[in-house]
């Protein structure tokens, strides 16, 4: 595992992907079946994972937090840089930091909590966090409501975040206010598009963010490689026909629910067996089920 400091080259070298967690009938993690999807996403010229909603940090069992992060590390290949979640609530960040603060991981994202929350709050909580693990984490932003733009500009000067994630979801990504007061206060190369493949054109040209995550690739991680380096070299012809090869499966996600859509996926791709999903979620029905399974098919054989 890649343990120096997260740098703005990192960001651009590499999608950053958000696998899914497997997890055994016992919902025990699988090491076996998570080392293949790492290896699957490795082999796709992708070196960059990040822990977090997709493997369902948020529901993550403080009792065995330590473990599947020493698991995590051992599986990755020596140039992976792997980043894992803490959070969303206070007292499970910071009890969490205990651990992370132990451990090589260069940085750690914090899981954006929803509903009893106020942007001031947030900043003391993050600023807490930071000093707590020793390290500078990753700023989350998926709800407006969250954390203002000040805020976030707070926490950037003050030295505390190794990047950012942006993923409030817009109906037209390319009118997103937030977004253009937010590159006005902070460095767009500290900055990622945090939303999958589609709205890679908008955030990375338009607004000049510096590369994304997405889950999808973990399907095909070459193919979202090459996406990344298409609209790098603003080849965008190139780029939207790679984005209307993974809209399907991304159509399904953003349908039904992009974690559980994209657990099942994995699987009936045939990379690894992800097992059951990990509560307080659950699984897909029969008939989502197969939609996924073609969807998936089809992305991993286009």
């Amino acid at each position: 595992m890649q343990t120096r400091t997260v740098t703005t080259a990192d960001l651009a070298r590499s999608v950053i992907a958000v696998p899914p967690m497997a997890r055994d009938k016992d919902l025990k993690f699988d090491r076996a079946e998570n080392e293949k999807i790492l290896r699957h996403i490795e082999a796709g010229h992708v070196t960059t994972m990040l822990y977090g909603g997709n493997a369902n940090f948020y529901h993550i069992a403080p009792s065995e937090y330590e473990s599947v992060l020493g698991q995590l590390a051992e599986i990755a290949a020596a140039d992976t840089l792997v980043i894992p979640s803490a959070g969303p609530s206070y007292g499970v960040m910071m009890d969490q930091a205990e651990i992370l603060k132990g451990t090589a991981y260069p940085t750690v994202m914090v899981l954006p909590h929803q509903g009893i929350t106020t942007s001031q709050g947030v900043v003391a909580g993050l600023r807490h966090f930071a000093q707590k693990v020793g390290k500078p984490i990753v700023l989350y932003i998926k709800y407006d409501d969250y954390i203002s733009v000040e805020g976030a500009q707070e926490l950037v000067d003050e030295g505390l975040v190794s990047w950012i994630k942006y993923a409030i979801v817009r109906e037209d990504p390319a009118n997103d206010p937030y977004l253009a007061q937010l590159i006005d206060v902070v460095d767009p190369a500290l900055i990622v598009s945090g939303i999958g493949e589609q709205p890679v054109i908008e955030h990375l040209v338009d607004f000049g963010v510096n590369g994304f995550t997405a889950g999808c690739v973990c399907i095909r991680p070459e193919l979202s490689d090459q996406l990344l380096k298409a609209v790098q070299a603003k080849d965008l012809t190139r780029a939207r026909e790679i984005q209307a090869i993974f809209r399907p499966l991304e159509d399904l996600r953003n349908g039904i629910n992009p974690i559980r859509v994209l657990h099942e996926a994995v699987r009936l791709a045939g990379i690894a067996d992800t097992g059951p999903a990990l509560p307080l979620l659950s699984g897909v029905t029969p008939e989502q089920e197969t939609l996924i399974a073609g969807a998936a098919k089809a992305l991993l054989s286009a």
